[in-house]
């Protein structure tokens, strides 16, 4: 590693004024996402050095006012004079839009990071920022407030040490609120690690009495990172396959184990940046897998010559894997980066993972034999789901009788101004017939509890009659028939009871469309309902509360005395149509929770569900006694 890196490798591309006027553009939104986004851009700044070669320790610190301070110990952001600008380099990486080590001037060969914009961004969204810089014996230190320099660069005193530190306050005019949380930032920065081999991340948060320490180091890298995956679940071999090489300037890096749930589990990266819309590297790693088991089922009779090859959902059933790949010039399809285009990266996954899992399967014929053995079970399953699909799909627009005869359907055809609720039951479902809109509201109420698909195949999930009715209604299809175009409703309410049945009965029905469905959430069609939990009668007076802290609010406002009747829902069955119109179903009165999901971090949102509604006990009985304390209104 003797890549220069000093005053004049910092390049300059354009101003930074757009940044406060238009903020969205650079972090993606002002809400809490954007928030963590400004602490992810620094930190990545410090990775990016450590994947040079140049950093082993990254600490971050929420600090009490909700400021964070990162400190690294790589080189330190250059203090020479840029000769473009005619300022020090520092400064130019702070308060310059589009300046950094990352755009070809040798200082970076890979980076991660919002395409170099991160650092002026971040100071242009903060109240103020502060860099202190540890380089050849000296300590310097510059602020800035809103973007703009408070005093030039200064020399402050002397150090043995080297690195950078960066501590910063993010705007509240900006921001819609200024309040860090821990566990987001947790899970980002385990992540890094992870990605990072060798790396070690220590996060403090400083806003309680006492200190709240994690610290993330793994020296396996992402192997380490597809056992803390499978943690939860019974992996099929002990053995964690793993390959990387460099092929057309591309680093390959891929980690892989089968476990014995119905899952698949595959994320992607470029350069530690998430890809939650994949890329070109997932195509090249589902091309090579899918070739290489075939040809392996074929060689050695796994597979009978009148039998149909395995197809890539086949083999990825129960697959948990990470896939990383390095290079110098990443294009990413939208600003957000979602999804990886460079076509060298398909050619270099496909390439290495195909001659490395050949020689694995070759050297491990009894784990080879267990995955084809369990794919081949996913393809007798996937056929049985097919028959099993045909009958759930919708037939033409004139046999509207196809329709499950329990769905009280609205009247307007048109998607956008239509909603269904999925009710609980057939006495709250015969309410919510009576009180909705006929015109855009439809309903389906549920008998019982729907199958949890956490623990089944597709074919057993698709004749579950609660099922099939929902996928029917929708209009979607399911799986890789799943089309969004055809969604019958743009909003899908699920309305239960405030009760620990009506949240399990929500968990599964969650679990589905995550699962099987999760264009639904990622699009934004899910919604949770929020009936009242009390009814507060004095006189003429009739209140609703939807928490305690509201109903202790009401009381004050209208005077708790012996006149006061205050009824407790333990059900949507204990109210009439109009008190379920007016406090659940109205469009202009009701709340709705929309159900969101946020991909930088889906394989813990993947986590969560697994722990909650799979097979294992311990891991569940864990989670509930550390989330215990943060349960409001449990079945009163």
């Amino acid at each position: 590693m003797n890549q220069e890196y000093g005053a004049d490798q910092i390049q300059i591309l354009e101003g930074l004024e757009a940044v406060r006027k238009r903020p969205g553009m650079y972090i993606g939104s002002t809400s809490s996402k954007g928030l963590h986004h400004l602490v992810y851009e620094i930190v990545d700044n410090a990775v990016d050095e450590a994947l040079a070669g140049f950093c082993s320790d990254i600490e971050v610190t929420i600090n009490k006012d909700n400021s964070v301070t990162v400190i690294d110990n790589g080189r330190g952001i250059p203090v020479g004079i840029n000769h473009k600008a005619g300022l020090p380099a520092v400064e130019v990486v702070f308060t310059i839009l589009h300046a950094g080590g990352k755009f070809g001037g040798g200082g970076y060969k890979v980076s991660g990071g919002l395409h170099g914009v991160g650092a002026s961004v971040v100071n242009a969204l903060s109240e103020w920022l502060e860099v202190t810089i540890h380089t050849d014996g000296k300590i310097y230190r510059q602020r800035y407030e809103r973007g703009k320099v408070i005093y030039p660069l200064k020399e402050i005193g002397a150090t043995d040490k080297r690195g950078t530190t960066v501590s910063f306050l993010p705007d509240k005019e900006i921001f819609e609120e200024i309040i860090f949380d821990y566990d987001i930032l947790k899970q980002r920065l385990r992540e890094m690690a992870f990605l990072t081999r060798g790396i070690r991340i220590i996060l403090t948060d400083n806003r309680e009495d006492e200190p709240n320490t994690r610290e993330f180091h793994y020296e396996g890298g992402i192997k380490e990172y597809v056992s803390y995956l499978n943690r939860h679940k019974d992996p099929l071999y002990e053995n964690i396959i793993y390959c990387e090489g460099e092929k057309n300037n591309v680093w390959v890096e891929v980690a892989m184990q089968h476990n014995d749930s119905y899952v698949e589990g595959c994320y992607s990266f470029v350069n530690n940046i998430t890809t939650p819309e994949g890329g070109t590297h997932l195509v090249g790693f589902k091309n090579a897998l899918t070739k290489t088991f075939n040809d392996y089922a074929r060689t050695q009779k796994l597979l009978k010559e009148n039998e149909q090859n395995l197809s890539g959902e086949d083999i990825r059933e129960g697959l948990s894997a990470i896939i990383s790949v390095k290079l110098e010039e990443p294009q990413f399809e939208g600003q957000t980066k979602q999804k990886l285009g460079n076509s060298e990266a398909r050619g270099a996954v496909e390439g290495v993972v195909t001659e490395q899992l050949t020689y694995f399967l070759e050297q491990n014929p009894a784990v080879a034999k267990i995955i084809c053995e369990k794919a081949i079970l996913a393809q007798r399953a996937r056929d049985a789901a097919r028959k099993a699909r045909d009958l759930t799909r919708r037939k033409t627009a004139l046999e509207s009788a196809s329709l499950p005869g329990k769905l009280a359907d609205c009247s307007d055809k048109n998607p956008e101004n239509c909603e269904i609720y999925i009710v609980e039951g057939d006495s709250a479902g015969g309410s919510a017939k009576t009180a909705r809109s006929r015109a855009t509201q439809a309903i389906l109420p549920l008998r019982g509890k729907i199958l949890n698909v956490e623990k089944a195949r597709l074919d057993r999930i698709l004749v579950n009659n609660e099922i099939k009715a929902m996928i029917t209604a929708f209009g979607t299809g399911i799986s890789e028939d799943f089309d969004i175009s055809k969604l019958r409703y743009h909003k899908i309410i699920i309305m239960t009871d405030a009760d620990v049945d009506g949240a399990h009965i929500s968990t599964l029905l969650l679990t589905f469309f995550y699962r099987f469905m999760p264009e639904l959430i990622k699009q934004g069609y899910v919604y949770l309902a929020q009936p009242p939990l009390y009814k507060i009668e004095k006189g003429k007076i009739v209140r609703y509360a939807y928490s305690d802290p509201e109903l202790n609010e009401i009381l004050k406002e209208i005077g708790r005395d012996t006149n006061n009747k205050i009824q407790r829902y333990k059900g949507l069955g204990e109210m009439d149509a109009e008190q379920l119109w007016e406090t659940t179903m109205d469009p202009q009165r009701r709340v709705l929770l929309k159900v969101a999901i946020d991909e930088e971090t889906e394989s813990e949102i993947d986590l969560t569900f697994t722990t909650l509604m799979g097979d294992k006990v311990e891991p569940r009985r864990e989670f509930i006694e550390k989330n215990a304390k943060y349960v409001k209104n449990l079945d009163i």
